[in-house]
């Protein structure tokens, strides 16, 4: 059967007819962890950290959290754009400019004298890691062999979870030694280190013959902006006089970005590859998981300190069982995917993630440390099989020529997920207070549990045959 995504305009170099091996499959897989595990790190760093660099910048509560808007604004606005000019440029250039430029905007943060000035280097450190993270899986499907593809998205899994699982507490020391600046300025040396490791090591990829449509690239821009904008206003319960002009603005855009688009072969909203039921059920798997992480992992905290009365500190050990189970997972998760449909994987997972929030919610009234550390281990341990498998099924269901586009879904499907989950905990907290934490855990499971229906769907859809 003949995909129904076009592939005539792509073809791979002979040099890299099916990944690397030895040291040089070993360089470069430092040189995408190096990136990865900078961007996530710096995500949680900057999460944990807010409140210390709210009072360090004399900044009330609400202009410092455009501290995070600002940096995830800037990746889900720009990613869709930026994968799809690597598939024309290449995705190693892609990748060491993203490089680069989070080099340089974590060294401005670093310098930043005001809040504003902060919030610009978090734009451009957020641009940078877009470029990084649009281009990352495609990267990984051409270094590794495809005999390797579960492995490699399971070890980049596993680079994740530990940036996630170290930063609450890497922010944690570096503000009781010293002041907000060195938890961008961290990234200085390793980002250089990157970039040169990534220019050595990683390597040229096929480039298609279209180019990018530079005016649908800002259609783009401006219709994820404002969606992610008009999401957080409506959490937030501002008036319609705000809110409905945002959501105006919003389906104005991505319809201008579909009707423009219309008939290219290489959409940067990739609606041709959504015509493929495979790479549909994944990213609706993904975008569903993801809320339900984003919805765990912002109202808990709010439970822990607020309610339980727990400090920041302790705070972040009781969330750190889930990442680390992640982290043993995933490795586990990806190779098992080179053998088992990652619908079967996913959804068993997912089933043990829908479980184990569950279990969170009948915690007794004042739980040990105990009581909760285990319910994280379990709700980390389904979380860890669905990551790898998922990548691989998206990533799989996309021909070569399309990898970059792909690639950004992946991406785009986990922020639109953790910006639906955070803007779903606003939502819980301005109706119902601190009995918010609740409903957002409730609505968490009920997350999990459909993203474990979707996973389980994928067993009756066959994969496409792709024509490299």
């Amino acid at each position: 059967m003949q995909s129904p995504v076009n592939t005539s305009t792509y073809e791979k170099p002979a040099t890299l007819l099916d990944g690397l091996s030895g040291s040089q499959l070993i360089w470069a897989v430092l040189a995408l962890s190096l990136g990865v595990g900078m961007s996530a790190l710096d995500t949680a760093i900057a999460n944990t950290a807010l409140p210390a660099m709210a009072r360090q910048l004399h900044a009330s509560p609400a202009d410092s959290v455009w501290i995070v808007n600002a940096y995830q604004l800037a990746m889900v606005a720009t990613l869709l754009p930026i994968a799809a000019l690597g598939e024309t440029i290449g995705y190693k250039r892609v990748y060491i400019t993203g490089m680069a430029i989070f080099t340089a905007a974590s060294l401005a943060c670093a310098l930043a004298w005001s809040l504003p000035v902060l919030i610009v280097g978090r734009l451009f450190q957020g641009l940078g890691a877009s470029a990084l993270m649009g281009v990352n899986s495609a990267l990984i499907r051409s270094v590794y062999p495809t005999r390797m593809h579960g492995r490699g998205f399971g070890n980049n899994a596993l680079v994740v979870a530990i940036g996630f699982a170290l930063g609450p507490s890497l922010a944690s020391i570096i503000l009781s030694v010293s002041s907000w600046e060195w938890l961008f300025g961290i990234n200085v040396i390793p980002g250089i280190l990157g970039f040169f490791v990534a220019r050595k090591a990683l390597p040229e990829t096929g480039r298609a013959s279209h180019k990018v449509d530079g005016v649908a690239g800002l259609y783009n821009v401006a219709a994820f902006g404002m969606a992610i904008l008009a999401l957080g206003d409506a959490a937030h319960r501002v008036g319609m006089r705000t809110l409905l002009p945002e959501a105006v603005i919003a389906l104005f855009f991505f319809f201008l970005l579909i009707r423009r688009q219309k008939g290219h072969p290489a959409p940067l909203l990739p609606v041709d590859l959504f015509r493929l039921p495979l790479f549909t059920l994944s990213t609706l798997t993904a975008i569903c998981t993801f809320a339900a992480q984003a919805l765990a992992f912002v109202a808990l905290p709010f439970y822990f300190e607020s309610q339980l009365g727990r400090s920041a500190v302790e705070t972040g050990f009781l969330l750190t069982p889930w990442p680390v189970m992640v982290g043993v997972m995933a490795p586990v998760a990806g190779r098992l995917s080179d053998r088992y449909s990652p619908g079967l994987l996913g959804g068993v997972g997912l089933m043990i993630l829908a479980a184990g929030l569950a279990l969170l919610l009948g915690m007794p009234g004042n739980p040990s440390a105990f009581d909760i550390g285990w319910r994280m281990a379990v709700c980390g341990l389904g979380f860890g099989f669905f990551q790898a498998p998922n990548v691989k099924a998206i990533m799989g269901s996309a021909p070569a020529s399309r990898s970059g586009s792909a690639s950004g879904m992946v991406a785009t499907a986990r922020l639109i997920g953790q910006s639906t989950g955070a803007a779903l905990v606003a939502f819980c907290l301005t109706m119902f207070h601190l009995r918010g934490t609740w409903y957002a855990i409730a609505i968490a499971a009920a997350f999990a549990a459909v993203a474990s229906i979707a996973s389980f769907s994928r067993l009756a859809v066959a994969a496409p045959e792709i024509h490299l």
